[in-house]
């Protein structure tokens, strides 16, 4: 007896019919595919062929909006989080301490409000945000109105995918179980869950920067900037020249960072002790890498904040915050 297809099968039709037929999905479509996803109107069968599908066609800028247009629409975020900065943190570090998370600390000491989501434990050997922010005593927000409270009294939170979305975060954790990364991975980066004027965003392999740039122009993103960073975080590697692609006010751009560091190499750290980041915040512990990938992040992330225009005058302040943070146990602020 003949059955009628599935609703969600259509997609999977589009995205499946050969060389010749298969093409990208729309925004729109996009949009409606990730809806049914997330609202569990989905087969097992049907998402990892979708996933599959779209991993080897590679997603395009439009499909990779309107999946994020999607997500947004299911979260439910209060009107009293309002954010500076967004940064996705989402790779883990495995050969350098997550550096980047005391850049994030020196700007919201500073008075910017920024907030991180991210998860961890989807590739073994890493250490993950939500590791080294416990290590140093920062609470994790369980949800957005947790998020809310820790942004309004420190001007910083955390909110792991899992509290953000459930059903993202199960299709995060499918990476082992289908082999390899799928457009998940790209599409948790650009939710913006708290609608904040600018983006920190990182990939690991540099083809991916104009997908994440053009993605956010098509989602309206105001100001934001894309590189590759140490280990695929948001963490500049001071010891390389750092290509950024930005969206200043909807208008495209590019910058050159210059290395920071004369040795071109990059020594892993063999003990990655999470210790060691507070150490150095408290100037208990030297570090001449730490310090240049610290003050580098920083100074990206004052361009993209808008605050600094030019990267010499970037680098300067950022120098110039990391000297005067308040060298205090992180701890006292959670």
């Amino acid at each position: 007896m003949a059955r009628d297809p599935h609703p969600f099968a259509r997609f999977v039709n589009i995205l499946g019919r050969g060389k010749s037929l298969t093409r990208s999905l729309t925004e729109g479509e996009a949009e409606e595919a990730m809806a049914m996803i997330l609202a569990g109107e989905t087969l097992p069968e049907q998402l990892g062929a979708f996933l599959m599908l779209l991993r080897v066609k590679e997603e395009s800028a439009e499909e990779i909006a309107g999946f994020v247009r999607a997500v947004r629409a299911t979260l439910e975020r209060p009107p009293s989080l309002v954010a500076d900065l967004d940064w996705p943190s989402y790779a883990g570090k495995r050969r350098q301490l997550p550096w980047f998370v005391l850049a994030a600390l020196v700007l919201s000491r500073a008075g910017w409000r920024v907030v991180m989501h991210g998860v961890d434990g989807h590739t073994a050997g890493r250490i993950y945000t939500r590791e080294a922010l416990a290590r140093l005593g920062l609470g994790i927000a369980g949800d957005f109105d947790e998020a809310a409270t820790h942004l309004a009294a420190r001007n910083f939170a955390y909110l792991p995918l899992e509290a953000m979305s459930p059903k993202l975060a199960e299709m995060f954790a499918l990476r082992p179980i289908l082999g390899l990364r799928s457009p998940v991975h790209t599409l948790a980066r650009l939710i913006n869950p708290f609608d904040a004027p600018a983006a920190m965003q990182s990939v690991f392999h540099p083809g991916y920067m104009t997908l994440h740039r053009d993605a956010s122009l098509l989602l309206g993103q105001r100001r934001m900037s894309v590189f590759r960073g140490e280990g695929g975080e948001a963490e500049r590697r001071p010891n390389k020249p750092c290509e950024t692609l930005i969206v200043e006010d909807g208008v495209c751009g590019e910058r050159r960072w210059p290395p920071l560091l004369a040795d071109p190499r990059l020594t892993a750290d063999e003990s990655m002790d999470l210790d060691r980041l507070e150490a150095v915040w408290r100037g208990d512990a030297e570090d001449d890498y730490a310090a240049a990938a610290i003050t580098g992040t920083l100074a990206i992330a004052l361009t993209t904040l808008g605050v600094e225009r030019d990267m010499a005058s970037a680098q300067k302040r950022a120098e110039f915050l990391w000297r005067a943070r308040d060298r205090g146990r992180l701890s006292a602020a959670a």
